[in-house]
């Protein structure tokens, strides 16, 4: 015990660290949540009063001279040397970019046509994968035209900075577009989101326009705060591309909201499959057309902040959530092409299952866009890993996963085993039909419990502490469970002593007849003449009274009453 003592003394130490450092950033943490509800609580002019206008407008007119100011300073001779160094550069970089951007879709749909005529196989796969050129070909088309104008070093300091801009910004653009054709196809069958078609058109104009006055939008504030502009400029420069977002969203909100409702023929049917889909669109679409009416107020009324941390993460999330979408359907699109399901494979269950795990990798990024900071997101990332006490053992998720994987492991070995016995080796024994399938089932009882004895022992899961709940436990499981717990050891009776095998002719209590088709855990199941099958309790097989006629041999008699009328 003094050993003991000795050795956990570094290990109480360091919990006492952590404590104090887990206090420390807690601390921490509600000082800038304090500082960001600040933030959003702070006013400015209203934008709406006229006598600000002046004021913004020269405002944005000082950053943009300063800009071109930047361009034309330095007229130097080195500048112009270096110029001519990098022009083959520029220019192919130049040429290149014009070429992938204003040809890049055409390739795209050119290539998708293609595939289309070919009658090639998996074609929503291919339709999926050869609809990211549509993005991969115009972004970079502008990652070289904004490599070619930084070499050219004419646009100086703040220059560079907007060229660099360029490509993230045109990368959204396309990546918004594309999501929006994604989830608002023009093919009915591909459209995830079955709007009517002139529904569809408008809901994708809306997303690009939307996009275009994001991107104008943050471009101008860039620039404003390069200038170290004030903030009543910001607010009035952004107050019209407030608006603008604002209409945009309640027109798409307004159409999500209607979803199901356009054409009740033609979509009855696919929103009954997905009801749930429905009620998350049509909350979503209820919710944008609020933030679309209470940004804009705030913003008249002066709360900069508060309209900005509302209308750009609202769109987001729109855009995430149709993001999810498509990569379901790509992933069904997937599975259909291995199983050789093919569109069936859309209602099937490992699409969904690839769907929640999608929107669980999607959290993270939600919570990104509306504010949370990457540091909230990896401490409660750490507390997760942290896990639970349980007694004297902690449980993380860790040991979750290494208990399913051993346990997985454990439980396929056992099928493979058990497939092999039955089909290789017990048919080349001496041992009777019903023999072979009580060793194979018994192997597979005894399989399942030493894997699950392998999975506690390797995720280092200490049962110990749980012996007095698992007594409590046993002693509720025999006066509440003793049916099924008497049925699964008369079962491992069955297995064992044999009194019935499966291909057996059996009578039981109450008259049911037939052959012995499959013994399980707690009951077994009779065929009977009629091709019926009769579910017996395992109990009732070992404690009643059962006619075996093909036990000993396969010989049997029939009796079979004839009636004969009077004077026959």
């Amino acid at each position: 015990e003094a050993q003991l003592a000795t050795l956990t003394t570094p290990v109480q130490v360091a919990e006492s660290a952590y404590a104090r450092a887990d206090g420390l950033v807690g601390e921490i943490d509600k000082i800038l949540r304090a500082k960001q509800a600040e933030k959003l609580a702070e006013t400015v002019a209203t934008p709406l009063n006229p006598a600000h206008w002046p004021v913004a407008i020269e405002a944005l007119r000082s950053a943009l001279s300063k800009l071109w100011l930047d361009v034309a300073a330095d007229q130097s001779v080195s500048r112009h040397t270096k110029f001519i160094e990098n022009l083959p550069i520029i220019l192919f970089a130049g040429i290149a970019a014009v070429v992938l951007v204003f040809r890049g879709r055409r390739w795209s749909k050119m290539i998708v046509g293609r595939f289309s005529r070919s009658g090639v196989s998996s074609l929503g796969v291919w339709r999926f994968v050869f609809s990211l050129l549509r993005i991969v070909f115009p972004f970079v088309g502008l990652v070289l035209f904004s490599t070619a104008a930084v070499l050219t070093d004419y646009l100086g300091e703040r220059g560079n900075e907007i060229a660099m801009l360029v490509p993230l910004l045109g990368g959204l653009m396309l990546g918004y577009r594309w999501v929006a054709e994604q989830v608002f196809s023009r093919d009915d069958d591909e459209a995830l989101l079955l709007l009517s078609q002139k529904d569809r058109a408008d809901a994708r104009f809306l997303v690009s326009g939307m996009t275009l006055v994001l991107s104008i939008n943050f471009l101008l504030l860039h620039i404003l705060e390069l200038d170290e502009a004030s903030e009543l400029a910001r607010a009035v420069i952004a107050f019209p591309f407030t608006i603008l977002m604002s209409l945009g969203l309640y027109r798409l909100g307004r159409l999500l909201r209607h979803f199901g409702a356009t054409d009740p023929v033609e979509e009855e049917e696919e929103i009954t499959r997905s009801s749930s889909l429905a009620r998350l669109v049509r909350g979503l679409g209820g919710l944008s057309m609020l933030v679309a009416v209470v940004a804009p107020l705030l913003h008249a009324a002066g709360y900069f902040n508060a309209s900005a941390s509302m209308l750009p993460p609202t769109f987001l999330t729109m855009v995430i959530l149709g993001l999810v979408l498509a990569l379901q359907r790509f992933s069904a699109e997937v599975y259909g092409a291995f199983t050789g399901q093919g569109k069936e494979a859309r209602e099937s269950l490992v699409p969904i299952f690839f769907g929640v795990l999608l929107l669980l990798l999607a959290l993270p990024v939600l919570a990104l866009a509306w504010g949370a900071r990457v540091a909230d997101l990896t401490e409660i990332w750490t507390a997760f890993k942290r896990g639970f006490s349980i007694g004297n053992s902690q449980i993380s998720p860790t040991d979750f996963l290494t208990f399913a994987l051993i346990f997985i492991l454990g439980y396929v070995a056992t099928r493979l085993v058990q497939g092999a016995l039955k089909t290789n080796v017990l048919p080349k024994t001496k041992i009777d039909k019903g023999g072979q399938n009580a060793i194979v089932s018994g192997l597979g009882y005894v399989g399942i419990f030493l894997a699950a004895l392998a999975a506690i022992t390797g995720a280092g899961i200490d049962l110990s502490s749980l012996a007095i709940v698992a007594g409590a436990l046993s002693v509720g499981i025999g006066f509440g469970l003793q049916n099924i717990v008497s049925n699964f050891v008369s079962g491992i009776i069955l297995l064992i002593e044999r009194p019935i095998s499966e291909g057996d002719w059996i009578e039981v209590s109450g008259g049911q007849m037939g052959f012995v088709r499959d013994i399980s855990v707690r009951s077994t199941r009779i065929e009977t003449f009629d091709k019926t099958d009769v579910i017996v309790p395992n109990a009732d097989l070992v404690s009643g009274t059962v006619i075996n006629y093909t036990r000993g041999n396969t010989l049997g008699r029939v009796i079979i009453p004839v009636g004969v009328a009077y004077g026959t």
